[in-house]
């Protein structure tokens, strides 16, 4: 077992337990922690004895989506960290040849909302919802999200939840075809245990080819949609709109927002 002050890894024979784990702020994710969890998946990947992978978040939570917290600092410099390691994470996600299943304890909101919906089977607790929160701060969807969430639901449904940054509660998602599977909250860890053990005592190489020709037929303009996500970000951070909504995020308030 690893344990870093934002991350736990757990190896599990032979399952790899991934948790992300700041429960007071939510989970929201920096570059350092969505990093390490890069590195736990990938060098598990490796692994021959490794048989499936779990995601999850530690407390009420899955993700909260970025620290924008940081941005408050005074010797914030800027930068694409957290979306390089978002980036990363959804990437190895998607390459490892072992089933990832993801957790999903509670909300799951921008980043977090795509790591999430990387996985192959996506697991959610009735109260857990999904939420593509970037329009609130003058953002736009990244993580892979513009491939992800239209190839799930289509990109009517994509663009509703992106640009109206609309909650999907857990069972609308599942209805939406978003995430495989809703559980009762209070059948949720067993429901973990018992699917996590059934993935693990499966064909893996098998499940390896599937996840292989699915990713071919479906998420082929990933890394366009990367480097498209990465530029529309990079723009956008120097937006007078996104200096407002960060602000009236920290400030508990509604944004004013200006077009500009």
């Amino acid at each position: 077992m690893s344990i870093r002050s934002d991350l736990l890894v757990e190896r599990l024979d032979p399952v790899l337990r991934v948790t992300f784990n700041r429960p007071d702020t939510l989970n929201a994710l920096t570059p350092e922690m969505l990093h390490a969890a890069a590195d736990a998946v990938e060098a598990g990947g490796g692994d021959p004895d490794l048989r499936a992978v779990v995601i999850t978040g530690a407390g009420r939570a899955f993700s909260s989506g970025a620290d924008l917290s940081v941005r408050a600092d005074p010797s914030y410099k800027g930068g694409s960290g957290t979306l390089d390691g978002v980036n990363r994470l959804v990437r190895a996600l998607r390459e490892v040849p072992k089933p990832v299943l993801a957790a999903v304890n509670g909300p799951a909101v921008g980043g977090g909302c795509s790591v999430a919906l990387a996985a192959d089977v996506i697991l959610a607790r009735e109260s857990a919802y999904f939420l593509l929160a970037f329009a609130n701060v003058g953002l736009m969807p990244d993580g892979g999200a513009s491939v992800l969430v239209p190839n799930a639901i289509g990109r009517a449904r994509a663009a509703r939840i992106a640009m109206l940054a609309e909650r999907v509660p857990a069972p609308l998602a599942a209805d939406w075809g978003l995430i495989t599977h809703v559980v009762p909250d209070e059948t949720f860890d067993s429901e973990v245990e018992q699917l996590a053990a059934r993935l693990a005592q499966g064909p893996t190489v098998a499940y390896a080819q599937t996840k292989h020709a699915l990713n071919a037929a479906t998420l082929g303009q990933l890394e366009q949609a990367f480097a498209i996500e990465m530029a529309g970000q990079t723009m956008l951070t120097g937006t007078a709109d996104f200096a407002e909504g960060v602000a009236a995020f920290l400030q508990k308030r509604k944004p004013g927002f200006s077009g500009r």
